[in-house]
């Protein structure tokens, strides 16, 4: 199962984005073998100063045809990592060929974009800079695959 990460905003070189690239090598390489990956970032960028709306426009565009979509926002599930990787393993299990995971701006998803989402996804009750949601994201995903794979990586 591919994993996509549909972001809004250019991340330019420098630690948020080694870490997201250190992370998803390793989703690859972990996650390889399990029938996950590979994952790759789409970012997209509101150059008309549209809003929200306009934000919503292009994820949509990112997100492949298909994917089962899983929106980052403040109102989504909170999951434990255990939790998370049954999530993935399940979309896996059902033969869903994409996933999409899809972070918005500083105001976050429209609704009608969150509407359309399989699943909604919290990183808790704090508001996290959308850079580094995409860094834990990626840690997350990493971690998924390594709590599949029996790895001793994830000590719960």
């Amino acid at each position: 199962m591919r994993v996509c990460i549909c972001a809004v905003g250019r991340l330019r070189a420098g630690p948020e984005r080694a870490l997201i690239d250190d992370y998803l090598k390793r989703f690859d390489r972990t996650g390889r073998g399990l029938g996950l990956g590979p994952a790759q970032v789409i970012e997209v960028e509101d150059r008309k100063g549209g809003g929200m709306s306009a934000e919503a426009a292009l994820l949509a565009r990112a997100v492949p045809g298909g994917a089962t979509i899983c929106a980052l926002d403040e109102r989504g599930a909170v999951m434990t990592s255990p939790v998370f990787a049954q999530m993935l393993a399940g979309w896996r299990d059902q033969g869903r060929g994409d996933v999409a995971f899809v972070i918005g701006g500083a105001d976050g998803i429209a609704p009608d974009l969150r509407a359309r989402a399989d699943a909604a996804l919290s990183f808790g009750q704090m508001v996290w800079p959308h850079m580094l949601a995409r860094v834990m994201l990626a840690e997350q995903l990493y971690r998924a695959a390594s709590i599949l794979a029996g790895s001793p990586y994830h000590r719960a």
